[in-house]
């Protein structure tokens, strides 16, 4: 048994060895400018995402092409991807107001530009995890692609397999196809994959857009073209980022843009020096707990509290959101799209013009002065410093500083759970940041007593802030678990969050030294369960009852409802 022990914790420290090497590299990297991610400079990178083998990517050690992987970063990437040889990082740098149309991929918000045939560019304005995100992302793909090349190219010279003939002819055709040619196409690429003809049916519509319902068919012709060109050819597929991305990275330029167009907005409406509660939440969850009642809910009359967030969740309702979308804005909330580049929304509450007797809040109790609400979309990762770094600076104007009267701020996030499962609660007291293990103690206004009773469970103790979703695996985090670090769950942002907090209460002493702080996460996978990580799909209405239970809890604290 003890023997056994010593093997698993050396599995863990590999693992916690490989993060730091990708880390370490992808910052080489990226200030040297360029690189070939199958050639010399990508080996690294290579060898350390393989000895890593992160859950999300299932079985990228393997022979076999792993298929739900390639699903979730296909969804995080452009559409188009896969035919580009060049791809070039940038800045914002003026490109949406050129005839390049935007890309933006279903899973993540980035404006990509196809260039060209070979070209395409993504804009980074979301600081480095971005980055990391992108480059493990491409790093998975460009690895599953020379599997493809292995199991089609027959020699060195470039005979290839008469499965990948018939794939070609297929892809090339560019024609719909009728159900016999599909399911032919997909007993070749089945062969190529080295995946079951059921497996390929189980997950090929997923792969599928409007435009593009055989898109899966594209994808996988597309990425073993290229890893054969890079083969037969030396044609090596290249990274690039670009001057000015490199230049801007880090100086919280995007940060403070939005920042600053949050408090002109507050200035303009008189709401500068009142009290401040932030919350980075979604874009729904505030605006509906408050305003989703006095609009819809005469029809849910005796039902079942949650119901009419489950309804207004669904995807099909627009008309219902739209209704209480309308009403919230005339009766105190202020929509602010975002136009930094930050892909943050915001929205702005102002507690004064709310009619509390037809609110979800009749028995709010405010003091001399109605606080305003400051709801913010999903920071992503290194990207929560910046934002709340800049927006807990004080404003400054033609006369001099204004100094924020911020009060709470609060964090809704999803996050993996260790122990329990989907849709079940964490209530965090310090934050671990992997790699280095700096380490945020706080003092959380919300317990996990509060939320007992609902018929989800709860936990509560310490979560790690990790350097992405897609670098963990089962041993690092078991340790992490199992170990006196006793951690619940593991998320992006919230070293980042706390660190901006701390700084900017205890230290830079711009806003209230004793500022509330609140973080609660329901579980959006568990990714020591195989089935259960993130790549095997989404949560669906599993989600809605912790996030509105969250979202209801931070209100009751800011609206003093005990």
């Amino acid at each position: 048994m003890k023997e056994l022990k010593n093997i698993s914790r050396s599995r863990a420290q590999e693992s916690s060895a490989a993060i730091e090497r990708l880390y370490i590299t992808m910052r080489h990297l990226f200030n040297r400018g360029f690189y070939k991610p199958m050639g010399v400079s990508g080996e690294t990178l290579r060898e350390a995402l393989l000895s890593l083998r992160p859950e999300i990517y299932g079985s990228i050690a393997e022979e076999k092409v792993e298929l739900n992987g390639l699903l979730y970063v296909i969804e995080r990437l452009p559409v188009g991807i896969e035919e580009c040889r060049y791809i070039n990082l940038t800045s914002d740098e003026g490109y949406s107001k050129s005839h390049f149309q935007p890309i933006v991929p279903p899973k993540r918000k980035r404006n990509c530009y196809r260039i060209d045939d070979e070209q395409m560019n993504i804009e980074i304005t979301r600081g480095r995890s971005d980055i990391y995100d992108i480059l493990t992302h491409l790093t998975f793909i460009f690895i599953e692609s020379h599997k493809i090349k292995d199991r089609v190219m027959i020699d060195e010279e470039g005979r290839l397999t008469r499965d990948w003939e018939k794939l070609e002819q297929v892809v090339l055709q560019n024609k719909k196809l009728t159900l016999i040619d599909r399911e032919k196409a997909i007993s070749h690429a089945s062969s190529i994959l080295g995946r079951t003809f059921a497996e390929v049916i189980d997950i090929y519509e997923s792969f599928g857009t409007k435009e593009k319902p055989d898109r899966f068919l594209h994808v996988i012709y597309w990425l073993g073209k290229l890893a054969i060109e890079e083969i037969a050819d030396n044609n090596k597929r290249t990274i690039t980022f670009s001057p000015i991305l490199r230049e801007r990275l880090g100086h919280h330029i995007y940060g403070e843009i939005w920042a600053n167009n949050i408090k002109e907005v507050l200035e303009r409406n008189d709401l500068l020096t009142r009290p401040i509660h932030i919350i980075s939440a979604n874009m729904h969850s505030v605006m509906n707990s408050i305003f989703a009642e006095p609009v819809l809910g005469s029809k849910y009359k005796g039902g079942d509290d949650f119901q009419i967030f489950e309804d207004l969740s669904k995807s099909g309702n627009d008309v219902l959101r739209k209704k209480v979308e309308e009403f919230a804005l005339q009766h105190g909330m202020i929509s602010l799209p975002d136009t930094s580049g930050t892909n943050i929304d915001v929205q702005i509450f102002d507690t004064a013009k709310f009619n509390l007797k037809k609110s979800a809040f009749p028995n709010a109790k405010f003091g001399k002065e109605h606080p305003v609400l400051i709801v913010m979309d999903y920071a992503f990762g290194e990207q929560a410093f910046e934002t709340i770094d800049e927006l807990l600076k004080p404003y400054k104007t033609a006369t001099g500083k204004i100094f924020l009267n911020v009060e709470s701020v609060s964090i809704m996030g999803k996050a993996g759970i260790l122990q329990g499962g989907k849709g079940d609660i964490m209530i965090p007291n310090a934050h671990v940041n992997e790699g280095t293990a700096d380490n945020y103690p706080f003092e959380n206004e919300l317990t996990a007593a509060m939320f007992e009773g609902n018929g989800i469970p709860v936990f509560a103790g310490p979560m790690v802030t990790v350097l992405g979703t897609s670098l963990q695996n089962k041993d690092l985090l078991q340790f992490f678990h199992d170990s006196t670090w006793g951690a619940i769950g593991l998320e992006m942002e919230g070293a980042y969050y706390q660190k901006a907090v701390q700084s900017a209460s205890k230290i830079r002493k711009s806003i209230n030294p004793n500022v509330k702080v609140r973080y609660a996460y329901y579980a959006s996978d568990n990714p020591l369960e195989t089935g259960s990580t993130l790549a095997s799909g989404g949560l669906g209405t599993t989600g809605v009852k912790p996030t509105y239970l969250i979202t209801i809890k931070i209100l009751e604290q800011i609206f003093n409802i005990h």
